[in-house]
């Protein structure tokens, strides 16, 4: 049994040979356990990389992909902006029956927010075609980043419904003792 008084990992346990286990086959190109090819020239690459011309990133090389692809692109991520809004639909509701008034005017307001939002989404995915694949060269496999930016968008949307509710406001400083 190992001496207690050592680390965890400083202590061994003996475990008595047994046949065929444990054997280690032997090895190629020289190798050596726990030795690091330090110096030893590297095999070269046989392939390689393929040259990228910039006069090539018009688009008009590139394979058209089915709208599918599009459209599954496009869905990647759609939960963020899903949550972001649902929470403001809440929050646009609170405000909304607070107001003990027609709801035309508040029903204009929230549209008009979410309008805003799917401007901001679009805006997003251009920027992210401009710079990302334009001039990083990345290929974007989907609209996760645009849908996180308008989530939050839309999250600050349902604070500013919630700020703009008094019984909200008096609730939150009761509970915050401002």
């Amino acid at each position: 049994m190992a001496d207690q008084t050592q680390p965890w990992a400083e202590r061994t346990v003996e475990v008595p040979p047994q046949p065929g286990v444990g054997v280690v086959p032997p090895q190629r190109d020289a190798f050596r356990r726990g030795v690091a090819p330090v110096g030893q020239p590297r095999t070269p690459r046989t392939e390689q990389f393929p040259s990228v011309d910039p006069g090539d990133w018009t688009g008009e090389s590139a394979p058209r992909r089915p709208m599918g692809w599009h459209v599954a692109q496009l869905r990647r991520g759609g939960e963020w902006s899903a949550a972001g809004a649902l929470f403001a639909f809440v929050c646009w509701g609170i405000w909304a029956i607070s107001g003990r008034g027609d709801l035309a005017a508040p029903l204009l307001t929230f549209v008009l927010s979410l309008l805003t939002a799917v401007g901001l989404f679009a805006l997003a995915r251009l920027l992210g075609r401009l710079v990302l694949e334009r001039q990083l060269g990345r290929v974007r496999r989907s609209a996760r980043g645009a849908h996180l930016v308008t989530a939050i968008f839309l999250v600050g949307v349902g604070v500013a419904y919630l700020q703009q509710t008094e019984w909200v406001v008096s609730a939150w400083n009761w509970v915050t003792g401002n």
